[in-house]
């Protein structure tokens, strides 16, 4: 957001704490712990100082005429003219159509411990925005956004996200959809990564001394574990992925892919590219092919055969043999 609207939401907050009759003459302490509570729903002091609030008050009486004078009898705030109101001042249709739609974002995430504590704030700010502004009859229904099916090992992003930051081995019972019995992992904790609204958890296994990836859906009783490590120095978050689709990866070279799309496919992949690598070789006919370097994968032959007609591979041979392999699995399915 912003830093003009989040300086409005201040103003609000600060206009409705000196209007408070219960609770009169705020001081500046007083002013900062109750923006920082309504606007990001802690008052850790990290995220309003007390120059802001001297800032926001200095603005209010130069920018919007706010009769803002302080008691050293009372040692706090109030207004000389009791019937100034900041709410006087609205935040435009299209200021909370803008926050509207980041609240929506958020929840999203709302079933996530580690976003949790961003809904609470965002929440919060929206009906401070709505209530002061006065607005009426907006609707939620003309927009949808792509939610999030409620998936397990959410619980486990805000523990994996401390054992990262402090670089902390964890152990976890892990069963993978191809075993029907689970076993303790040791892992050195790298990178989070979401792919397809699943959590993965990326590290070097202390076992086999290898960078491996975990679904935190598969996981049970995680524990941060005492011993400290290093992070391999042959690891780049960047560079791992570099050439993957998905979330499988491994120490092959990438390779050269090329498919052939139907003309209103060609239109999609160009306006919204499969990879980063993606290039552009010929048209014929309306036809475009494309290539890519990548590491063939399972979530690449997904994603290919998801195109159906309208996409075929021409290259490299065992990429061409592996989705004629599922395309004969799928048509047995219907014979």
């Amino acid at each position: 957001m912003p830093v003009i609207k989040n300086a409005l939401l201040r103003y609000r907050v600060i206009d409705r704490c000196i209007r408070n009759d219960f609770q009169p003459f705020p001081s500046k302490e007083k002013l900062r712990q109750t923006c920082e509570e309504e606007l990001y729903g802690s008052v850790t002091g990290q995220n309003i100082c007390h120059s802001t609030i001297e800032k926001d008050i200095f603005a209010m009486r130069n920018e919007h005429d706010a009769p803002i004078a302080y008691s050293k009898l009372e040692r706090g705030y109030f207004y000389e003219d009791k019937n100034f109101s900041m709410d006087d001042i609205p935040l435009t249709d299209s200021d909370i159509s803008a926050i509207k739609a980041a609240t929506n974002i958020l929840n999203q995430f709302k079933n996530t411990q580690l976003f949790g504590q961003f809904q609470y704030a965002i929440d919060k700010i929206l009906d401070r925005v709505e209530m002061s502004a006065n607005k009426k009859n907006y609707h939620d229904d003309i927009v949808h956004f792509e939610s999030q099916p409620t998936v397990g090992g959410n619980e486990f992003l805000a523990p994996i996200l401390a054992a990262i930051k402090e670089r902390k081995s964890i152990q976890f019972n892990y069963q993978s959809f191809r075993s029907e019995t689970g076993s303790v992992r040791r892992l050195q904790p790298y990178l989070l990564k979401e792919y397809r609204n699943r959590w993965y958890l990326i590290g070097k296994s202390e076992l086999k001394e290898e960078i491996r990836t975990f679904a935190l859906d598969r996981m049970e009783e995680l524990i941060e574990l005492e011993s400290p490590f290093t992070i391999d120095s042959n690891f780049s978050a960047e560079v791992f992925f570099q050439y993957s689709i998905g979330i499988t990866t491994y120490d092959g070279q990438p390779e050269k892919v090329i498919i052939e799309a139907e003309k209103v496919l060609s239109k999609y992949l160009l306006s919204q590219p499969l990879h980063h690598t993606q290039k552009l070789n010929t048209v014929k006919n309306g036809k475009h092919t494309f290539s890519y370097q990548l590491l063939p994968s399972y979530e690449l032959k997904m994603l290919l055969l998801g195109f159906g007609k309208e996409l075929r591979v021409i290259s490299p041979n065992s990429l061409v043999k592996d989705i004629q392999s599922e395309a004969k699995g799928i048509l047995s399915l219907y014979a």
